[in-house]
């Protein structure tokens, strides 16, 4: 099944089709994931993280497709490494699976990350939920959009401003904090619980899709490679919204190691001062 694309203001010609492709990608990979969802075992990678079989052949189905319609493009994957040509000017990042731990447990939370870099600047993503049938997408200037099963595709935003000591706030786990160090990372999580008004664990790219949405009003990932960053920035962004690192540094954060999402610039830099104090 092919997307539905708003219709948008000015754009490079090609850019349409470059979203339905990239929309149409995340479609040959559910093929791949629903049928081994809850059927499925799964190994241990060197870094310890969890792989399956839907991890390894999602990736493989989108690369075959990207290398039949864009030759002269590279990939990034998790699963599989970076092909192509290192001066290509765009490259496809892809997360078959984000959040296998999610998908091996049964939990339908999961989500397939799909983005095209230019000059390693993500200009377009989409997060798609397989077993959820749901789909935030965004390209730059087009807005982000959030497609439910058939119904047709619905603008989103994220929330209305508002202070740190009144936002819902998310983050994917402790690991990195003061809770949990780890790589020589240790955030201040415990200062934040108690500078938001909430904070709840929600996992990997769920929380910043709901950012997106204007359902949490910010999310924090301490630990994360480049196919966990670049489909959620175009989306966060074009709904409104901002993205940085830990440091809140915006410039190259598709390789910055960690991501932080909120519904806006004040909001940011008061969650980026309490990580950081």
């Amino acid at each position: 099944m092919r997307e539905t694309i708003p219709a948008g203001g000015a754009e490079p010609a090609d850019q349409s089709t470059l979203l339905e492709f990239a929309l149409d990608l995340a479609q040959r990979a559910e093929a791949e994931i629903l049928p081994r969802f809850r059927r499925v075992s799964f190994s241990v990678k060197a870094d310890g993280s969890e792989v399956t079989e839907a991890d390894r052949e999602a990736e493989r189905v989108m690369r075959e497709a990207i290398s039949g319609r864009f030759p002269d493009h590279a990939v990034l994957g998790e699963e599989l490494g970076r092909s192509g040509s290192p001066h290509a000017q765009r490259c496809w990042v892809l997360d078959p699976v984000d959040g296998t731990v999610w998908f091996t447990l049964g939990v339908p939370t999961f989500g397939t990350l799909i983005a095209l870099l230019e000059d390693r600047e993500p200009v377009l993503g989409v997060v798609h939920f397989p077993a959820l049938g749901e789909t935030v997408y965004a390209a730059r200037g087009r807005g982000c959009w959030l497609r439910r099963g058939q119904a047709p595709p619905e603008p989103v935003h994220v929330a209305s401003p508002l202070p740190l000591r009144e936002a819902f706030v998310s983050a994917c786990g402790a690991q990195g904090t003061d809770i949990l160090p780890e790589a020589g990372r240790a955030v201040n999580l415990t200062a934040l619980v108690r500078a938001a008004r909430k904070l709840r664990f929600v996992g990997d790219c769920l929380q910043h899709s709901l950012v997106c949405q204007g359902r949490l009003h910010a999310a924090v990932d301490t630990i994360m490679s480049p196919w966990d960053i670049a489909a959620l920035v175009p989306c966060v962004e074009e709904a409104g919204g901002s993205a940085s690192d830990l440091s809140g540094k915006r410039e190259g954060v598709v390789f910055g190691g960690s991501l932080v999402t909120s519904c806006g610039p004040a909001l940011h830099g008061e969650l980026v001062a309490a990580l950081r104090s």
